[in-house]
């Protein structure tokens, strides 16, 4: 604004936790605060530069975490959760989806200084969720290197990888399936389950151009897995079903644009089924993948397209 002053935005509809920061601010000397009402306002008036983002986990709408997630990468400003001082989790949440940390409520003076005191000049962007290299089948073999020499271990990738696609291979799904579903049932986020799959046979080729498309519409948080020999299976944290379904739609509009076909030569059909934890009826992890098979075979049943259960 010119004055030299740089601004703490709250994005909170509370009058009582404005007041609190307000009163706090006034003893950091070059700050000034902002009201934004709401997460609609806030994508309305981007954050400048060196801004420092308060985001009010009471706040309707959209769940602060999946806000944070969508701000990663796209600012140049620090982000804090204002939390319950009773959630033990909160901060690993928030940092989990790319906020810098949380502030208990109500914000105190101590508080908000020992959280400023890190922020000097504005912070690099986040690094984006979207993959940020040209995708090969073979990327998850980088997280098998070793730290210090930067090696790959073959053994080890032998024993996680599909050789036909370079994914996840069965084995290593049902680990991961086990790890996610109890992460997003111990820090209450969501979990998508995806299976995805074609009728008929294809070749290697064509099995490393669809693995391609799944990492090219995929974060690096999914995982991505052959489940058998013609279907697949994704787990998307912190997804719900608007996301899961725009990755299905996406995935089978480029398996359509690139004119992938089966050994005989008719064009590959793609079905989707997709389940959402948390549900009712999903108890367990055999719940979440029973679900998402149930749904893909209704979708295959069909003659393509997606099925979401939840």
């Amino acid at each position: 604004m010119g004055d030299g002053l740089r601004t703490i935005r709250v994005v909170s509809a509370d009058e009582s936790l404005l007041a609190s920061v307000s009163a706090s601010v006034e003893s950091l000397e070059g700050w000034r605060v902002e009201h934004v009402p709401s997460q609609e306002a806030l994508a309305i008036t981007p954050p400048e530069s060196g801004d420092v983002l308060l985001l009010d986990s009471w706040l309707g709408g959209a769940n602060v975490y999946e806000f944070c997630r969508m701000l990663t990468g796209r600012t140049k400003c620090r982000t804090f959760v204002v939390v319950d001082g009773g959630n033990e989790f909160a901060t690993a949440i928030a940092r989990f989806c790319g906020a810098t940390g949380t502030l208990k409520r109500p914000v105190t003076a101590s508080a908000l200084r020992t959280a400023m005191a890190g922020v000097g000049e504005p912070s690099a962007p986040l690094r984006s969720e979207a993959r940020d290299t040209a995708p090969t089948a073979d990327l998850p073999e980088a997280l098998f290197a070793d730290l210090r020499s930067g090696e790959v271990e073959p053994s080890l990738v032998r024993a996680v990888i599909d050789a036909e696609t370079g994914l996840f291979n069965y084995a290593f799904l049902g680990f991961k399936l086990d790890e996610e579903f109890k992460r997003a049932r111990r820090f209450d986020q969501p979990l998508a389950c995806v299976m995805l799959g074609f009728e008929g046979q294809a070749s290697e080729e064509v099995l490393r151009d669809l693995a391609s498309i799944f990492l090219e519409s995929s974060r690096d948080t999914d995982i991505l897995g052959r489940f058998d020999e013609n279907s697949f299976l994704f787990l998307l944290p912190c997804t719900g079903p608007d996301g899961a379904n725009v990755m299905a739609q996406r995935v089978g509009e480029m398996a359509q644009e690139r004119g992938l076909s089966d050994l005989v030569g008719d064009p590959l059909v793609i079905s989707v089924g997709i389940a959402i934890y948390p549900h009712p009826e999903i108890k367990k992890r055999e719940d979440l993948f029973g679900t998402a098979r149930e749904a893909f075979v209704e979708a295959r049943n069909a003659g393509g397209g997606v099925v979401c259960s939840t």
